[in-house]
């Protein structure tokens, strides 16, 4: 079932519904494809499905990790360079199952910090978990659009979300 943003919700209550719902459809977008589909280079700057999963779990490590000082997985990778390409070493399930966790290390630290307590961003700035998760929606809604269009170029599926 997509999840909704509730009507009458608190704010992070809000911004977190807002946030899982358009991780799930950066997940969505990948259902059904197989693994030659999610690797294809679709653009000319070679914008790929499963590129695009790989670099959203690097950056939800680093805003919501790194950022808070809190641990973040290591990297197989170097995330300055690599972190949108994949390459033929690099499993599917292993790329998917990197930004589920991800995901639960960015969970955490939304569950425990509050919306005031101030990060240090990658290039020094101060930064609130507030102004992070708006960051994050933002971030996580731009390439959830990329990946519409990539797959509209695949097989002609389009949505943002399945239709329950």
């Amino acid at each position: 079932m997509t999840k909704i943003v509730p009507y009458t919700g608190g704010e992070k209550e809000s911004l977190r519904a807002s946030l899982d719902r358009h991780r799930d459809a950066v997940l969505w977008k990948l259902d059904g494809l197989d693994d030659e589909a999610l690797r294809r280079p679709m653009t000319p700057s070679g914008t790929t499905l499963l590129g695009l999963v790989k670099h959203l779990a690097t950056v939800e490590y680093g805003w919501f990790c790194t950022a808070f000082g809190r641990e973040a997985e290591p990297f197989w990778f170097d995330p300055s360079t690599e972190d949108m390409s994949v390459g033929p070493n690099e499993a599917t399930a292993d790329i998917v199952e990197f930004y589920g966790r991800a995901r639960a290390a960015a969970d955490t630290a939304i569950e425990e910090l509050r919306l005031d307590a101030l990060g240090t961003s990658w290039n020094g700035n101060t930064v609130s978990m507030r102004w992070v998760l708006i960051h994050m929606i933002e971030d996580t809604v731009r390439h959830a659009g990329h990946m519409d269009i990539v797959r509209e170029l695949i097989d002609g599926a389009t949505g943002d979300h399945p239709w329950d």
